[in-house]
């Protein structure tokens, strides 16, 4: 068979070797394409490694702020629970100082030699325990300078000694809660 004879795929190949003439050259050539394919492995690593602390960073950051958040909530709710709760501590003894009013008007009529007295006593005793004890204090303005914050005027009058403005006569004790005002004392004033 002449080489125009040989089919094409027999027939060598003009300058460039063949892997059975070259092993040296074809090493070099599978080298260079694992170091190729090596560097392409590791950028895409870095690559895949930076999205990842990227997706890492951003969940990390929604996490604190969720944390932040129940933590802004949690103190807002336990605020709102201590203040309902004071509210509902004033509205009750809003409710029970005219029940003390009553006491303390049943001492200043009594007779000292009813044995009712005695126990009227220990009842109002009580009961300003208890109120002092959640915080209720009465106070009693006689002498002092009027305050509409403070006092609620019920009427005037002239008096000698007395610098205009001054109560000069307490009807009922006000009374606060901590320092919120729960009632105003109800006063006279002087002209």
């Amino acid at each position: 068979m002449t080489e125009e004879q040989r089919p094409i795929t027999e027939q060598p190949e003009g300058g460039e070797p063949s892997g059975e003439q070259d092993a040296a050259a074809e090493r070099e050539m599978v080298e260079a394409t694992e170091q190729v394919a090596a560097a392409d492995h590791r950028s895409q690593i870095t690559g895949d490694r930076s999205e990842l602390q990227a997706e890492r960073d951003k969940y990390l950051e929604l996490a604190q702020r969720t944390q932040a958040d129940f933590e802004n909530y949690r103190k807002r709710a336990a605020k709102e629970a201590a203040a309902a709760g004071s509210r509902a501590k004033a509205g009750l003894v809003r409710e029970l100082l005219p029940v003390l009013d009553n006491l303390e008007r049943a001492l200043d009529h009594a007779d000292e030699s009813e044995s009712l007295l005695e126990g009227v006593r220990l009842v109002h005793s009580d009961l300003m325990g208890v109120l002092q004890r959640s915080g209720v204090e009465p106070f009693d303005p006689n002498g002092e300078p009027f305050d509409p914050t403070l006092h609620e005027a019920l009427s005037t009058r002239p008096q000698d000694g007395q610098h205009p403005g001054t109560v000069v006569e307490v009807v009922e004790k006000g009374y606060r809660l901590n320092d919120t005002i729960l009632r105003p004392a109800r006063v006279v004033v002087s002209q």
